[in-house]
């Protein structure tokens, strides 16, 4: 028995020495081991040396061939890597399958792009599903199959800080660089963007990104590519770019007035959702962006006619918004309004937004919307804008004064708004504009019954929103009090208008008409004195602050 099992146990060495020879001869010859005094100490669940021989597959068929494509497969091959010519996959912390390459990542930033089926897209409005990335190539090589599900995996671990350092420190940058250049597959150049997308999520690695010769300006070239998907990623990264510290250099890339109009063309002529909101996006970011990219950006925008388009744009998506609710056109809708409300706040690019009259009336339909659960952040949004124009043309007020279901719905906002001062400080501006224009001691009384039925009917909302701010001031020290008793005087002169139509209500001599009207009312006798009495109770805890923080 012992005779019998030698043999075997020979022949299964011998199995184990030919397989590693083989192996040997498929290592190519040009991709050393890494000494052992270079090789990496970086903290990651992923064996690093999978992670290089990831990197190693995506170098482009183009590039391998061309001994002086830059350099790119002699510089990842140069002595800077660890060994990846045998990388034990099975039984590491980065198995392919399943789940465990996704749960490697557990520091993802917001915006990060996470490809759980690098087969597998989305079918948005506008677009076949057959035709969404593949429309010119009618089959895919087993080649160009290999460097898609390595760089989905890639594209994956980059979300992890750690792994995203591994990849900038073996040359990840100057290989997608390459591919972007040499390659013609849309797919190959989405999965690139991807990657690099899900780097500058680092900020500690967009500063690689931006020295990483020619490749912003090559980011950029994307953005003419017919591809919605490339596209997408395409706007991801330049949004990431001009947020981050390395804003100007981005900037300065986008400068041209031709690819500025080509943006502008992508937001108004594309039907895919999610390219509507990446590039509204892009947009977005700009508008908020530091005042040396306003400078470089802005001016050619506005001449190439952006606020016309997003208010065309939003009368677009309002009009969908009133016909049929789609909740993928939410977020379109919310990104659109932002970029408005944004460009109504600059000084000396506002006037073209306030003047006009159109969209003053699509924000004013969206405070109004009786359902605000689903678009609650446009609502605010909304909100917002409306105290913007309203500070440039002071004559819309009147108009709103009379508009009794615009104020309810104004009251309505406060509950979506609580974590949002900005926006707060903003309804109180709008409410009290408005109350300024009623003028109770003069009104008829049906006027007046109705301006007391709204703020009765919404009076647990005021009540709240008050509690609210008396419990913000009275947590915050001297120097933070008189900032916000400042940031206060409309929200005090709205509780003082409230005071005196309530009381103008109560006090005023019987009539049959109006005995009528507080018929309907009796049973909201409660809710008046109480509404009364916390606005009472709130100026009084104004004033006691502050003079309590002045002595």
């Amino acid at each position: 028995m012992s005779v019998d099992s030698e043999p075997a146990h020979l022949e299964q060495e011998e199995e184990v020495e030919v397989e590693e020879v083989e192996e040997d001869v498929d290592a190519p010859a040009h991709h050393p081991y890494a000494p052992p005094d270079e090789l990496f100490d970086i903290s990651t669940t992923v064996d690093p040396s999978y992670i290089i021989s990831l990197i190693r597959k995506l170098l482009p068929t183009e590039a391998s061939n061309n001994g002086n494509c830059h350099g790119f497969d002699a510089c990842v091959a140069r002595g800077q890597v660890a060994n990846t010519d045998h990388v034990e996959v099975e039984g590491s912390a980065a198995s392919v399958s399943g789940q465990e390459v996704l749960n490697s990542s557990d520091d993802k930033s917001e915006g990060m792009d996470i490809v759980e089926d690098c087969g597998k897209h989305a079918q948005l409005e506008g677009e076949d599903e057959e035709s969404c990335h593949r429309f010119d190539q009618p089959s895919v090589s087993a080649g160009e199959e290999a460097w898609e599900e390595c760089g989905c995996i890639l594209w994956d671990l980059a979300a992890s800080k750690a792994n995203a350092e591994l990849m900038v420190q073996n040359l990840i940058l100057e290989v997608l660089s390459a591919n972007l250049m040499v390659s013609q597959s849309v797919r190959v150049k989405e999965i690139s963007l991807g990657i690099i997308g899900n780097l500058a999520c680092h900020e500690a690695l967009l500063k690689h990104i931006v020295s990483t010769n020619g490749l912003i300006e090559i980011v950029v070239d994307q953005l003419f590519l017919e591809d919605s998907q490339c596209l997408c990623e395409a706007c991801r990264l330049l949004t990431l770019g001009i947020q981050s510290s390395e804003c100007i250099t981005w900037a300065e890339a986008l400068q041209s007035e031709h690819v500025l109009y080509h943006i502008l063309r992508i937001v108004e002529n594309t039907l895919n959702l999610q390219l509507i909101e990446k590039s509204v996006g892009l947009l977005l970011a700009i508008i908020e962006s530091q005042p040396e990219v306003l400078h470089v950006l802005l001016p050619p925008l506005m001449k190439l006619g952006l606020p016309s388009l997003l208010v065309n744009l939003l009368i677009f998506e309002m009009s969908k918004l009133m016909s049929e609710r789609i909740p993928e056109r939410y977020s379109i809708l919310d990104v659109v309004f932002r970029a408005i409300e944004a460009l109504s706040a600059l000084d000396g690019h506002s006037q073209e937004i306030c003047s006009n009259k159109e969209l003053f009336k699509l924000a004013c339909d969206m405070v109004k919307l009786p359902d605000k659960v689903e678009v609650a952040n446009s609502c605010v949004t909304a909100a917002v804008l409306i105290a913007n124009i309203l500070s440039e043309v002071n004559d819309l007020a009147s108009e709103l004064s009379e508009d009794f279901p615009f104020l309810q719905g104004l009251l309505d906002v406060f509950p979506f708004a609580l974590d949002d001062l900005e926006a707060r400080s903003a309804l109180w501006s709008i409410i009290a504009r408005i109350l300024v224009q009623v003028q109770e001691n003069e009104m008829n009384r049906s006027s007046l019954f109705q301006y007391v039925s709204v703020l009765v009917g919404k009076s647990d909302l005021i009540e709240d929103e008050l509690l609210d701010c008396q419990s913000d001031d009275s947590s915050k020290g001297h120097e933070g009090l008189t900032t916000s008793c400042t940031k206060s005087n409309a929200r005090t002169t709205a509780v003082r208008r409230i005071i005196s139509i309530l009381n103008q209500w109560t006090t005023s001599k019987d009539s049959a008409e109006e005995n009528n009207m507080k018929g309907k009312l009796l049973a909201d006798n409660d809710n008046i004195n109480r509404l009364l009495d916390y606005c009472h109770k709130y100026l009084n805890s104004l004033h006691h602050a502050l003079a309590n923080n002045l002595s």
